[in-house]
Protein backbone atom coordinates (compact mmCIF):
# COMPACT_ATOMS: atom_id res chain seq x y z
CA UNK A 1 0.00 0.00 0.00
CA UNK A 2 1.18 3.21 -1.10
CA UNK A 3 2.53 6.03 2.01
CA UNK A 4 -0.63 8.14 0.15
CA UNK A 5 -3.25 5.74 0.38
CA UNK A 6 -2.43 5.31 4.05
CA UNK A 7 -2.55 9.05 4.87
CA UNK A 8 -5.65 9.11 2.87
CA UNK A 9 -7.41 5.70 5.48
CA UNK A 10 -5.90 8.03 8.23
CA UNK A 11 -7.70 10.90 7.31
CA UNK A 12 -11.20 9.29 6.31
CA UNK A 13 -11.02 7.02 9.40
CA UNK A 14 -10.66 10.71 11.95
CA UNK A 15 -11.56 13.54 9.81
CA UNK A 16 -14.97 15.38 11.16
CA UNK A 17 -15.31 17.15 7.46
CA UNK A 18 -14.07 15.68 4.07
CA UNK A 19 -14.29 18.27 1.66
CA UNK A 20 -13.22 17.81 -1.79
CA UNK A 21 -11.26 20.02 -4.07
CA UNK A 22 -9.22 18.33 -6.63
CA UNK A 23 -9.70 16.88 -10.22
CA UNK A 24 -11.15 14.56 -11.73
CA UNK A 25 -9.30 12.07 -13.53
CA UNK A 26 -9.24 8.40 -13.61
CA UNK A 27 -7.05 7.98 -10.32
CA UNK A 28 -9.63 10.47 -8.31
CA UNK A 29 -13.34 8.59 -10.53
CA UNK A 30 -15.30 7.89 -7.76
CA UNK A 31 -12.60 8.67 -4.74
CA UNK A 32 -15.36 8.42 -2.62
CA UNK A 33 -16.97 5.12 -2.67
CA UNK A 34 -18.92 2.36 -0.99
CA UNK A 35 -15.36 1.34 1.40
CA UNK A 36 -14.37 4.59 1.58
CA UNK A 37 -17.70 5.91 3.05
CA UNK A 38 -17.79 2.63 5.43
CA UNK A 39 -14.55 3.80 6.73
CA UNK A 40 -15.98 7.88 7.62
CA UNK A 41 -17.05 8.70 11.06
CA UNK A 42 -20.67 8.45 11.66
CA UNK A 43 -20.63 12.27 12.69
CA UNK A 44 -18.48 12.98 9.24
CA UNK A 45 -19.76 15.61 6.88
CA UNK A 46 -18.60 14.91 3.14
CA UNK A 47 -18.85 18.70 0.83
CA UNK A 48 -17.90 18.29 -2.84
CA UNK A 49 -16.94 21.62 -4.27
CA UNK A 50 -14.61 20.08 -7.21
CA UNK A 51 -16.27 17.72 -9.44
CA UNK A 52 -19.37 15.46 -9.56
CA UNK A 53 -17.63 12.16 -10.61
CA UNK A 54 -15.15 12.15 -7.50
CA UNK A 55 -17.95 10.59 -5.62
CA UNK A 56 -19.92 7.51 -6.33
CA UNK A 57 -23.48 9.05 -6.08
CA UNK A 58 -25.35 5.87 -5.04
CA UNK A 59 -22.67 4.43 -2.29
CA UNK A 60 -23.15 7.85 -1.15
CA UNK A 61 -26.87 7.99 -1.28
CA UNK A 62 -27.04 4.58 0.56
CA UNK A 63 -24.69 6.21 3.66
CA UNK A 64 -26.55 9.30 3.83
CA UNK A 65 -30.23 7.38 3.82
CA UNK A 66 -28.82 4.68 6.49
CA UNK A 67 -26.66 7.60 8.88
CA UNK A 68 -23.24 5.86 7.74
CA UNK A 69 -22.46 9.49 7.71
CA UNK A 70 -23.51 12.39 9.28
CA UNK A 71 -24.19 14.47 5.90
CA UNK A 72 -23.22 15.95 2.57
CA UNK A 73 -22.99 19.42 1.31
CA UNK A 74 -22.45 19.03 -3.19
CA UNK A 75 -21.63 21.67 -5.21
CA UNK A 76 -21.25 19.17 -7.72
CA UNK A 77 -23.08 16.10 -9.24
CA UNK A 78 -22.09 13.71 -11.92
CA UNK A 79 -24.75 15.42 -14.12
CA UNK A 80 -25.00 19.13 -14.91
CA UNK A 81 -27.98 20.40 -14.30
CA UNK A 82 -28.85 17.85 -12.76
CA UNK A 83 -32.98 16.56 -13.59
CA UNK A 84 -35.51 16.90 -10.73
CA UNK A 85 -35.23 13.06 -11.48
CA UNK A 86 -31.65 12.42 -9.96
CA UNK A 87 -31.76 10.28 -7.15
CA UNK A 88 -29.86 12.50 -4.86
CA UNK A 89 -32.21 15.80 -5.59
CA UNK A 90 -35.45 13.47 -5.53
CA UNK A 91 -34.29 11.92 -2.30
CA UNK A 92 -34.79 15.02 -0.66
CA UNK A 93 -32.66 14.23 2.71
CA UNK A 94 -32.29 16.37 5.50
CA UNK A 95 -28.96 15.63 6.08
CA UNK A 96 -27.91 16.94 2.71
CA UNK A 97 -27.50 20.28 0.67
CA UNK A 98 -26.82 20.47 -3.03
CA UNK A 99 -25.82 24.34 -4.19
CA UNK A 100 -25.94 24.81 -8.08
CA UNK A 101 -22.53 24.31 -8.75
CA UNK A 102 -21.82 28.16 -7.75
CA UNK A 103 -19.17 27.74 -4.97
CA UNK A 104 -16.50 29.34 -7.72
CA UNK A 105 -18.53 32.27 -7.47
CA UNK A 106 -18.12 34.31 -4.97
CA UNK A 107 -15.06 37.67 -5.01
CA UNK A 108 -12.63 35.75 -3.50
CA UNK A 109 -12.60 32.39 -5.54
CA UNK A 110 -12.85 34.53 -8.57
CA UNK A 111 -9.99 36.86 -7.51
CA UNK A 112 -7.80 33.71 -6.66
CA UNK A 113 -8.82 32.24 -9.85
CA UNK A 114 -7.81 35.40 -11.87
CA UNK A 115 -4.53 35.63 -9.87
CA UNK A 116 -3.77 32.41 -10.12
CA UNK A 117 -4.75 32.59 -14.44
CA UNK A 118 -2.41 35.98 -14.33
CA UNK A 119 0.54 33.86 -12.14
CA UNK A 120 -0.13 31.03 -15.10
CA UNK A 121 0.66 33.00 -17.90
CA UNK A 122 3.58 34.55 -16.53
CA UNK A 123 4.84 31.31 -15.66
CA UNK A 124 4.40 30.03 -19.13
CA UNK A 125 6.21 32.93 -20.51
CA UNK A 126 9.30 32.86 -18.28
CA UNK A 127 9.80 28.96 -18.39
CA UNK A 128 8.51 28.17 -14.68
CA UNK A 129 5.19 26.78 -15.07
CA UNK A 130 3.03 27.59 -11.86
CA UNK A 131 -0.35 25.86 -10.21
CA UNK A 132 0.47 22.64 -12.06
CA UNK A 133 -1.16 19.15 -11.47
CA UNK A 134 0.73 16.51 -9.32
CA UNK A 135 -0.40 13.46 -10.00
CA UNK A 136 1.02 10.93 -7.91
CA UNK A 137 -1.40 8.87 -6.51
CA UNK A 138 0.01 5.79 -7.15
Amino acid sequence: MSAWLSAFDQVIQQADVLSLHCPLTDKTQHLINQDVLAKMPEHALLINTGRGGLVDERALLHALKSGQIGGAGLDVLSQEPAPDAHPLVAASLPNLIITPHVAWGADEAVHRLTQQLMENIDGFFSGAPQHTLIDDLD
